[in-house]
């Protein structure tokens, strides 16, 4: 009896052994930012505005000084961050229009995808911008689908686009909330539709002018790119958005806490329109730009605050990052500009979004996980696109040849227990130019383009002649060495061609 007893026992513990692994994953908070740049946050050198929530990850995680999404614009960042592939392999994965199809296959392995076979409940919440519906884009007024759901997310809240396009609606689980049927949603990007307003032909409605584009519909006394009529009860208010997708967040981790959960929180801020809530009007004393930033700094606040009050914090991995580098004037009339007040928002770098400089794609990234991943800093060499394998490893979920093509695995590096990241890294600006960089060499190749765009007063980066930097000796990129080494040119080229002769699986 006592014999039979104890081998009950021993197989109820080697039964209960995956079970105890099972509960050992980790729950993964992305919280990823939209054009916040790497010196936006005062644990990268910001002294005009401070982000002390953000500052006490970093503080009990580990920062890393040599981070890239793998795109200075969003959408096609937020393609590789999901799919482990870049999105210059794949046509039409540029900025995409507010009424775009969904851009990802639903027969490609996702991020999300990946932990959703490991057991995760997956949620997405914030900004979207990578397409919805089939081709020729969603039917606004009924099920919006594919999307989210057919990727790998069990849950989604989403402004589908960006807050600065139609339609500003939030979309829950493929449908519109709040829509009233008898007033439906009707979304154009090539005309005029219904008889709304727009900024170009009313700008006495707008409480925030544009600068450049965004003259189209106005909603909410902003006018946005591309035209919307009807969905009245539906439409977001933008003071709120913030209060809205951080409620949602914690939600979504309260309702999923008995079990391991992704939560990607995508947020709309910083990037325009930038209507803070009242709470932050005028605090950072930099305009609209500035009181956004303390406004983010805010939301990472809450959702660290719900992790603490469910006892989830020391089996939660928090990653901050930002999809691209930044930018100030991108549209509206914010008095970003004139109220910098010395400010940096790229810190020592060259350049911002749209750019092929460094500061388009260098970004903030912080890894925290009690007693997993030790407290400092780190310069190794990181990529956004490595997410995906590394989550695999982690969740223990190999990956088949061809899934996740161009993401390495790199958990080791993300978790502070190896010092050297990526060989290389490969960037990708607005224009189509692919820049590599591999130690401290930096090459961007040759491309046609204006060295200026003038609407958002940024250096792109593109010249018709090959560009190096010595990034250790010239991290702000100011002198092209690349007539001085030649060699080093030459092997670099070689190494980005060969890149980008590799066949995408999808």
């Amino acid at each position: 009896m006592q014999t039979k007893f104890l081998f009950l026992l021993l197989g109820s513990c080697l039964l209960g052994k995956p079970v105890a692994v099972a509960q050992q994953k980790p729950n993964i908070v992305l919280i990823y930012a939209d054009d916040l740049g790497y010196g936006d946050i005062s644990c990268n050198g910001a002294t005009k505005v401070r982000t002390p929530n953000i500052d006490q990850i970093a503080k009990e995680g580990l920062q890393f000084t040599n981070a890239h999404a793998s795109s200075s614009t969003c959408t096609p960042s937020r393609y590789s961050l999901l799919t482990g592939s870049y999105a210059w392999r794949k046509t039409g994965t540029g900025i995409a229009p507010g009424d775009a199809a969904l851009l990802i296959p639903t027969d490609r392995v996702t991020l999300p995808g990946i932990l959703q076979r490991a057991g995760y409940k997956t949620g997405v919440v914030g900004k979207w911008h990578l397409g919805l519906g089939p081709k020729g884009g969603p039917d606004w007024n009924g099920d919006i689908k594919p999307g989210p759901r057919e990727i790998g997310f069990t849950y989604s809240f989403l402004l589908p686009a960006t807050g600065d396009r139609v339609p500003c609606v939030y979309v829950e689980n493929q449908r519109i909330v709040g829509l009233d049927p008898t007033d439906p949603i009707q979304v154009s990007y090539k005309g005029p539709i219904g008889n709304e307003p727009t900024g170009k032909d009313h700008p006495e409605l707008l409480k925030m002018k544009y600068s450049h584009g965004h003259d189209q519909t106005i909603i909410n006394g902003v006018s946005r790119i591309g035209y919307m009529s009807g969905g009245k009860s539906a439409r977001w208010v933008d003071e709120e958005m913030a209060d809205v997708l951080t409620g949602k967040v914690n939600q979504f981790i309260e309702t999923s806490k008995g079990r391991p959960f992704f939560v990607y929180f995508s947020t709309h801020d910083i990037h325009v329109p930038r209507l803070p809530n009242s709470r932050f009007l005028g605090k950072s004393g930099m305009g609209p730009r500035g009181d956004a930033i303390l406004q983010l700094d805010w939301c990472v606040g809450e959702v660290m605050k719900t992790l603490d009050r469910l006892g989830l914090k020391e089996n939660t991995m928090v990653i901050v990052s930002s999809d691209n580098g930044p930018v100030v004037d991108d549209g509206y009339q914010d008095q970003a500009v004139e109220k910098l007040n010395g400010h940096k928002p790229a810190g020592p770098l060259r350049g911002g979004k749209y750019s092929a400089f460094d500061a388009g794609t260098r970004v903030p990234f912080i890894v925290r996980w009690p007693g997993k991943v030790k407290p400092g800093k780190s310069d190794a060499l990181v990529s956004q696109v490595d997410l995906a394998a590394s989550f695999a490893t982690l969740v223990g979920q190999p990956l088949a040849k061809g899934e996740a093509a161009d993401s390495f695995n790199t958990l080791d590096t993300f978790l502070g227990q190896a010092k050297k990241g990526r060989e290389y890294v490969i960037e990708h600006a607005i224009n189509g130019t692919l820049s590599l960089i591999r130690g401290n060499w930096k090459y961007i190749e040759p491309s046609n383009g204006p060295t200026l765009n003038t609407d958002t007063n940024i250096e792109t980066g593109y010249l018709p002649k090959p560009q190096l930097y010595d990034l250790k000796a010239d991290l702000g990129e100011t002198k092209n060495l690349a007539e001085k080494y030649p060699q080093i040119v030459a092997e670099l080229a070689t190494l980005l061609q060969t890149v980008r002769d590799k066949q995408d699986t999808k």
